[in-house]
């Protein structure tokens, strides 16, 4: 195998190894979680769109706030894609 091919392996595991995406899995995953939550109170499904800009307007400052507070490497473990 070249170097070449080998380098996207590479630069994808740095990336899902970043703190950056990883803050990005734990962020969509409170939002799916949103999601399920909101379309079993309404009785249908709300869609992702819907749920992502009500938990912005709700609840993603709190989450954020309360995610700087969590010691460094105690976050919950996000869900492998």
């Amino acid at each position: 195998m070249t170097l070449s091919a080998q380098e996207p392996t590479t630069s994808r595991e740095f990336v899902k190894s970043s703190s950056l995406y990883q803050e990005f899995l734990a962020e969509r995953e409170e939002i799916l979680k949103h999601k399920w939550l909101e379309s079993e109170r309404l009785g249908y499904d709300i869609g992702f769109e819907r749920a992502l800009l009500d938990w912005i307007r709700k609840h993603r400052e709190g989450w954020r706030a309360a995610r700087r507070l969590q010691p460094a490497g105690t976050n919950p473990p996000v869900a492998k894609l």
